[in-house]
């Protein structure tokens, strides 16, 4: 019992000295949007204009890192929501289709359910159905902040295509 008294009353002492100390930061200066954090939900972002290509039509953007889930560089404004029921994606980019249609496949991870650590076959696993989770359409937005991270990519082949199943286990065998 003392001790559960002495280290709450070691908390507390503690809680009130930080809250004492001024790191030298303000409201303005701890967020990207340099405003108080008070208002700063009623910052007015610019404006983003999302492609409006139709598939096949755009230039795709190279995946920001090695199996990063790659930008949408078409409308799909027609294909959502996308539900489990239905998902218009799969019909160009289901791994059967997509080499004829000339669409990127979708992954073997997206066929493999990790939770029962087995493959699903030719179906998606019921966890990766909802493709707009990790997948996002390409836009003229500009970066909030700047940014000098350059990826390193393993081969020429994974800036467009994944092997994340691949390497799930590397060092592991």
């Amino acid at each position: 019992m003392k001790q559960k008294i002495f280290l709450l009353l070691a908390m507390s002492a503690l809680f009130l000295v930080s809250c004492a100390i001024n790191n030298g930061l303000s409201s303005e200066q701890i967020g990207i949007r340099k405003t108080d954090l008070e208002t700063e939900n009623k910052v007015i972002l610019p404006k983003v204009n999302y492609t409006n290509a139709q598939p096949g039509e755009s230039v795709v953007y190279e995946r920001g890192y090695e199996n990063a889930p790659p930008l949408i560089p078409h409308d799909i404004n027609d294909m959502i929501p996308i539900t489990k029921d239905n998902n218009t994606c799969i019909s160009c980019h289901d791994k059967f289709i997509a080499a004829d249609v000339g669409a990127t496949p979708i992954p073997a991870t997206h066929y493999y359910n990790y939770r029962l650590n087995k493959s699903t076959g030719d179906s998606l696993t019921e966890a990766r159905f909802n493709c707009t989770q990790c997948h996002v359409p390409q836009s003229d937005a500009k970066p909030l902040i700047g940014n000098t991270f350059k990826p390193e990519f393993k081969s020429e082949n994974s800036k467009s295509r994944s092997n994340l199943i691949d390497v799930m286990n590397e060092g592991l065998k």
